[in-house]
């Protein structure tokens, strides 16, 4: 049974071949293979009853189920307000600026420097390697770009009163606190 879609296919191609190619309509030719493709009868096994030397099977690539938490899904009812977000985020940035200025002036590190601007705070621990942190207005988010742990997008919790990366649950100060610390082998507190 043909599909709504292979009659205009059909005419179209086999307009084509009328025209321009008369020798396709051979039993070898390119027009005769499209053809049998399409008044092919179903094949129960979903495949059009053409075999191509590909394998239509369905497959399985676990032996189990899967259960694989990814991020939990964002309720548009809960995001921020621009104003809002630019309020929690400057003022967490500026908090974290301020606190590691303190902690720089604790440790001893080769190229150690904190450096702020166009809403960008860079955390350099010389060849330990480079922190960012950065807001992305239109979602709403703290972005975090780490040496250890790579990228991170965080995303307010108003129960919390958080940044929190909703793939891992992890907490943005925590997550900060507890890598440099690793880093520098010195304790600092963030939080």
């Amino acid at each position: 049974m043909l599909s709504k879609l292979q009659p205009q296919l059909l005419w179209r191609f086999s307009s084509y071949i009328f025209r321009r190619r008369p020798s396709c309509l051979e039993s070898n030719g390119v027009a005769f293979a499209f053809f049998r493709l399409l008044l092919a009868p179903p094949d129960p096994r979903g495949s059009l009853g053409v075999s191509f030397g590909i394998d239509t099977s369905p497959r399985r690539f676990s032996t189990g189920p899967v259960n694989v938490q990814g991020p939990t899904a964002v309720d548009n009812c809960s995001l921020l307000q621009e104003g809002e977000f630019h309020r929690l985020a400057d003022n967490t940035i500026h908090d974290l600026q301020e606190r590691l200025e303190e902690y720089g002036d604790d440790i001893e590190i080769d190229g150690f420097d904190i450096d702020y601007g166009n809403d960008v705070l860079t955390l350099k621990l010389g060849d330990l390697g480079t922190y960012v942190v950065n807001k992305q207005t239109p979602n709403r988010q703290i972005w975090l770009s780490s040496p250890v742990s790579g990228p991170s997008r965080f995303d307010w919790d108003w129960e919390s009163k958080r940044w929190v990366y909703r793939r891992t649950g992890a907490n943005l100060l925590e997550l900060l606190e507890s890598e440099i610390q690793s880093l520098c082998r010195q304790p600092i507190q963030l939080s």
